[in-house]
C-alpha cells in the first residue's frame, strides 16, 4: 500500500470514530472569534455613545440581547457543521434563488459599510497616536488585512484570531481604573430604564444593530465548515452523526463563552463611557476616536493606546472572516 493509500485509510477510520471531548480552551474557536469581533470599531463607537448620552440608562441591553445572541448563533454554527456548507450555501440549495440575491446582496452592503467604518476607525486611532493622513492609513490597514486573508492559510490564521480577543480585556481592565457605582450600575443593569424619545430610541436600535449582526450568523457558520475542512477525520455530522455529541457539546460551549464574552466587553465599554465621558460633559461621541480623545484627560495618555490596540485586533478579526459558502 502506498504512503497516500495509507493516509487515505487512516482518514477514513478517523472518520468512523466519535469525536473527542476536548480541553475547554481547545473547545474555543468559532464562537469566541465572532463574539470578540462583534466589538468592532464601529461597535466601540457605538456602546461608547451609548454610554457617554445616556450613561447606564442602556445597560438592561447587554443582558436582553445575550440570549438572542447565543441562540441564533448556536443555530448558525449548527448548519455549518451539519451540513458541511454556509448558510448561503444551505439558502441555495432550500430556498428561491431570488432570496439568495437578496440576502447576499444585502450581506454585501452591510459587510461593506461595516469595514469602511471599522477602517476608518481604525485610521483615526492611529493618527492620534502618531499623526499623519487617515486616508494613507486606510490603504495600508486595507492592504495589510487583505494579504493576511490571501497569503495565509485559515487553518493557520485561526488560532492568532483567537488569542487576539484577549486585547479586549483592556476595556473591561479600564472600568476597575475609574470609580463605579456599582450599586446604580447594577440596578440600571437590571431593572429597563426606557425612555421614549426619538434620541434614545435611535441609539438603542443602533445597540441592537451592532451588537446581533447579520454577518456574525454567516461569520460563524462559515468557520464551522473551514474547521471541519482543515481537520483530518471530520466529516459534516449528516455524513459522520458518530460525532455530533462532541462537537453539538463544543459549539455550545464556544458560543455561550463568545457571546457572553462579547457582552462582557460591551457592558464595560458603556461603564466606562458613562464613568468619563459623561460626566466630562461629552454627551456626543459619533466616532470612536472622540471617544479616546475624550477619555484621555480621565486615565492619561494610555488611554489612547489602550482604545487602539483592541480595535486593532478586533479588525484583524472581522476582515478574517471566511468567505460565505
Amino acid at each position: 500500500m502506498s504512503v497516500k493509500e495509507e493516509k487515505l485509510a487512516a482518514v477514513s477510520v478517523a472518520a468512523g470514530k466519535p469525536a473527542a471531548r476536548l480541553p475547554l480552551l481547545k473547545q474555543l474557536g468559532p464562537g469566541l472569534i465572532a463574539g470578540a469581533a462583534d466589538d468592532d470599531p464601529s461597535g466601540i463607537a457605538t456602546y461608547s455613545q451609548a454610554g457617554a448620552q445616556f450613561g447606564y440608562g442602556m445597560l438592561w441591553s447587554v443582558l436582553f440581547t445575550l440570549p438572542l445572541m447565543i441562540g441564533i448563533q448556536i443555530v448558525s454554527a449548527r448548519i455549518g457543521r451539519v451540513t458541511g456548507q454556509g448558510l448561503a450555501a444551505n439558502i441555495r440549495q432550500h430556498y428561491p434563488r431570488s432570496l439568495l440575491f437578496a440576502v447576499i446582496s444585502l450581506l454585501l452592503v452591510a459587510n461593506t459599510i461595516n469595514i469602511a467604518a471599522d477602517l476608518g476607525a481604525m485610521a483615526a486611532a492611529l493618527q492620534l497616536l502618531v499623526g499623519g493622513s487617515t486616508r494613507l492609513y486606510i490603504l495600508a490597514f486595507a492592504l495589510v488585512s487583505l494579504g493576511l486573508q490571501v497569503f495565509i492559510p485559515f487553518p493557520r490564521y485561526a488560532p492568532f484570531l483567537k488569542w487576539l480577543t484577549l486585547a479586549l480585556f483592556a476595556y473591561v481592565a479600564t472600568v476597575f481604573v475609574v470609580r463605579v457605582p456599582w450599586l446604580e450600575a447594577g440596578l440600571h443593569t437590571l431593572v429597563p430604564d426606557l425612555a421614549l424619545r426619538a434620541d434614545y430610541l435611535l441609539t438603542l436600535v443602533a445597540v441592537f444593530g451592532t451588537t446581533i449582526s447579520p454577518y456574525l450568523f454567516f461569520w460563524q457558520a462559515s468557520q464551522e465548515v473551514e474547521e471541519q475542512r482543515a481537520a483530518e477525520g471530520e466529516e459534516p455530522l449528516r455524513e459522520a452523526p458518530e460525532q455530533a455529541k462532541a462537537h453539538l457539546h463544543r459549539i455550545k460551549i464556544d458560543t455561550y463563552i463568545g457571546m457572553t464574552f462579547s457582552n462582557l466587553v460591551m457592558f464595560a465599554i458603556i461603564v466606562a463611557a458613562a464613568n468619563t465621558l459623561a460626566r466630562q460633559g461629552h454627551h456626543d461621541v459619533t466616532s470612536a476616536a472622540q471617544a479616546a480623545q475624550a477619555l484621555k484627560p480621565a486615565a492619561g495618555g494610555w488611554a489612547w493606546l489602550r482604545k487602539f490596540t483592541p480595535r486593532r485586533a478586533s479588525t484583524l478579526m472581522n476582515y478574517a472572516r471566511p468567505t460565505p459558502v
